[in-house]
C-alpha cells in the first residue's frame, strides 16, 4: 500500500518540481534517513559489498528516470503500475544471461503476460506512446536490477544495502537536475507535502517496514503481497484521480496480474498449503 501511495504523492508532487529535482530531493533525503539508522551496519561492509550495492544504485537511478518521465506524462496511473509490475515477470529471461534457471511456472507467464500487453494495445483508449514505453523500459531495468540485488542481498544485509542505492540514486538524480533542470526551490506548501510524503511514507517507511517484516515472514508470503502493488496503485487512482478502466484495459491488467501470480506459483502453491494445514 505504501508503494501505492508513492505513485500518487509523486504524481501530485511533479506537478509542482521538475521531475529530476523531485526525484533528487526525495533519495538524497531518503538515503541520508537510512543512513543513520544503518550506520553501524554501513561501516562494516566489505569493498565488494560496496560496489555490488552501488552497481544497483546506478541501475536504480536509470530506472527511476524512465519511471519518472512516464509518471509525469502518463494520463492512467493504474495501466502504468501494471506496466511496470511486469519487470518480475522479466526477471526469469533476464537470468538467463547470468546463467540462472528459473522452474516452469516462471517461463509460463511471460506468455500470460504478453497476452495481457496484448489487450491493452488492443484498446482505442490505449496508445503505446512515450510515457508507456517509458514505464516498458523501466521494467526491463528493473527486471536487471532484480537478478543483480538478489545477488548482492545475499551477502549484504538489506537496511545498509538500500541506504547505498537510495543515496546513489539521490546524488545522481540531484547532479542530473543541477546539469538539465533551472534550479527552482520556490513550490508552494502544498507541494512540499507531497514530497514529505514521497520521501518519507513512500520511501522510508515503505522500506523499513518492508525490509522488518521480509524478516518475520516467508518468502510465500511476502511475494504474494508484494505482487498487490499495481493493484493498490489502480485503486488509489480510482479514489484519488477518478481513473476508470475500460473492459480491454481491465482485462489486460488481469491477465498481468494472472502473469505474476503464474510467476509466482511454486510460492503460491506453498502458502496455499500452509492455509489448509493452519485450517486443518
Amino acid at each position: 500500500m505504501l508503494a501505492a501511495c508513492g505513485w500518487i504523492f509523486s504524481r501530485e508532487a511533479v506537478a509542482g518540481f521538475l521531475p529530476l529535482t523531485f526525484m533528487g530531493l526525495r533519495f538524497t533525503g531518503a538515503g541520508l534517513i537510512l543512513i543513520l539508522l544503518s550506520w553501524n551496519s554501513l561501516k562494516k561492509l566489505t569493498y565488494e559489498q560496496w560496489v555490488a550495492a552501488v552497481r544497483v544504485g546506478l541501475l536504480f537511478s536509470v530506472a527511476m528516470v524512465f519511471w519518472i518521465t512516464g509518471l509525469r506524462l502518463t494520463t492512467h496511473l493504474g495501466v502504468g503500475s501494471f506496466l511496470c509490475s511486469l519487470g518480475l515477470v522479466m526477471v526469469p529471461v533476464v537470468g538467463l544471461f547470468f546463467g540462472e534457471r528459473q522452474g516452469l511456472a516462471a517461463y509460463l507467464s511471460l506468455p500470460v503476460a504478453l497476452a495481457g500487453l496484448a489487450c491493452l494495445s488492443l484498446d482505442s483508449e490505449f496508445h503505446l506512446g512515450l510515457p508507456e514505453i517509458c514505464f516498458l523500459i523501466s521494467a526491463a531495468i528493473f527486471a536487471l536490477m532484480y537478478v543483480l540485488n538478489s545477488h548482492a542481498a545475499a551477502k549484504t544485509p538489506a537496511l545498509p544495502l538500500t541506504a547505498v542505492q537510495l543515496s546513489i540514486t539521490g546524488v545522481l538524480m540531484m547532479l542530473a537536475a543541477l546539469i538539465f533542470e533551472p534550479l527552482s526551490l520556490s513550490q508552494p506548501p502544498a507541494m512540499w507535502g507531497w514530497l514529505l510524503g514521497s520521501l518519507l511514507v513512500a520511501t522510508c517507511m515503505r522500506f523499513v517496514l518492508q525490509t522488518y517484516a521480509m524478516g518475520m515472514s516467508s518468502p510465500s508470503h511476502s511475494a504474494i503481497i508484494m505482487n498487490l502493488e499495481p493493484v493498490w496503485t489502480a485503486l488509489l487512482a480510482a479514489m484519488w484521480f477518478g481513473e476508470r478502466m475500460s473492459g480491454l484495459q481491465f482485462t489486460g491488467c488481469g491477465l498481468i496480474f494472472s502473469a505474476l501470480l503464474v510467476n509466482r506459483w511454486p510460492m503460491v502453491r506453498q502458502w496455499l498449503r500452509q492455509q489448509r494445514k493452519a485450517a486443518s
